[in-house]
């Protein structure tokens, strides 16, 4: 996190410049490097180092995001969007499967893997290696991705609608046009609206990563301190029970309830059921059996998909409030500075579970209920920054770029066409 904290603004500068699809190829093909060396660690400064550089020179999340945004007409966008978290979900089902089922194989299938192999002496390589397989497939197939931007004389946007057999059926062409004076008048740090989604970013992904921290270690401590007594293998089913939902949520209702209700009030509704639903967290500690794992997994879901909401939320005011041009830098502005608040969160949040046990008889929010607290406390900041005068309305729409001063035949990017296939 720290490693993407300090390039990430500098790779949406690049992507900008260069292009969404260098960036994206460069990030799969440093997860195949750098996964496989933190596999094969031999020691705990190797393998830092390894993610160090695995976050410094991989910044196509950012890129991602700008490209779904501008590959997709603005009724598609929020559908575009979704699609990156909805990725999220499928990840949180198979990625504690690779390393539930092949770290440690020489332990787990010593016919196949016998003591004294590689894989012996490096335990943990094989999921890695499984990681760098998947990745270097997305390499592969990110070759056939078109640019969504390219250097013109002029910004054109072309909406275009085509067959499967790539025959076009109708073209709706807007010429957009943008001096570089107007550029040089509007630089990114004086647009409050950006800065405004990327706060409600931020201040949520710090609740949100200090949630997933506490919930982990409140699952696996024992009863007579508040938890749950899970074993690491209750909490991976109760994960992947939620990355399930949220991949169904992201695909099917997500677009349609943005389309309706706009982001913002996504956003708002999110916060405000998200408040009321950590108030049943500590309560669990008093089920058992089929009623806790039934009420366990109906809010860990139910989490999950608000959280999603939020997130993706402002996935969308994010790339609403800037120029194409501008979108790379805005993503890698968001990127590097969630990358701080996320390097800051784990240990902030374990600090506040530790402290949180130790006045579990405490007459004044005892154990979990301060936990609780706490962190409802940054769900409120992020409601609050919500409204107007902090987050403009305007947002709710793509950036307009259209000016009145003439095109100047000077190298500008353009959008490329957006499809749809019938």
């Amino acid at each position: 996190m720290f490693g993407r904290f300090l390039t990430s603004t500098l790779w949406g500068i690049f992507a900008d410049k260069y292009g969404r699809k260098v960036v994206m190829m460069i990030g799969t093909g440093t997860i195949v490097v750098f996964n496989t060396i933190f596999g094969f660690s031999s020691n705990f400064w190797l393998a830092l180092t390894s993610r160090f550089l695995l976050g410094l020179f991989n910044g196509m999340l950012g890129s991602v995001r700008a490209y779904a945004s501008e590959i997709c007409r603005p009724e598609h966008q929020a559908l575009g969007l979704s699609m990156v978290g909805t990725m999220w979900g499928v990840g949180l089902i198979i990625g504690p499967a690779i390393g539930g089922y092949f770290a440690q194989p020489s332990e787990k299938y010593p016919s196949l893997f016998p003591s004294g192999s590689i894989f012996d002496r490096f335990p943990y390589a094989l999921p890695c290696l499984c990681i760098s397989a998947v990745s270097f497939l997305g390499l592969l197939l990110s070759m056939w991705l078109p640019e969504s931007i390219h250097s013109s004389k002029c910004i054109s946007n072309r909406t275009r609608k085509i067959d499967i057999n790539g025959n076009n059926i109708s073209e709706d062409k807007t010429s957009r046009a943008l001096s570089e004076s107007e550029q040089n008048r509007r630089p990114i740090w004086k647009n409050w609206g950006m800065i405004a989604a990327v706060s409600v970013y931020c201040i949520w992904g710090l609740h949100d990563m200090g949630y997933s921290e506490i919930f982990s270690l409140w699952a696996v401590s024992p009863n007579n301190l508040g938890g749950l007594g899970f074993t690491t293998s209750d909490v991976g089913n109760v994960l992947a029970v939620s990355g399930a939902a949220l991949l169904v949520f992201q695909l099917f209702a997500f677009a349609p309830l943005a389309n309706r209700f706009g982001a913002i009030n996504i956003i708002r509704v999110g916060t405000v059921l998200t408040v009321p639903l950590f108030a049943v967290y500590p309560v669990m500690a008093r089920l058992h059996g089929v009623s806790l794992w039934a009420t366990l997994i109906s809010a860990a879901v139910i989490k999950n998909l608000l959280s999603i909401c939020i997130v993706t939320g402002s996935f969308i005011l994010i790339n609403n409030s800037v120029p194409i041009y501008q979108r790379g830098l805005a993503n890698g502005i968001s990127m590097s500075s969630m990358s701080l608040f996320k390097a800051i969160a784990p240990a902030t949040a374990g600090i506040l579970f530790s402290w949180s046990q130790e006045r579990i008889t405490a007459s004044f929010l005892p154990g979990m209920w301060m936990v609780v607290f706490i962190l409802d406390i940054f769900v409120v900041i992020t409601l609050i920054l919500t409204f107007e005068p902090i987050l403009p309305k305007s947002l709710l729409k793509p950036f307009r770029e259209a000016i009145d001063d003439p095109p100047k035949q000077t190298e500008k990017l353009e959008r490329s066409s957006s499809f749809t296939f019938n």
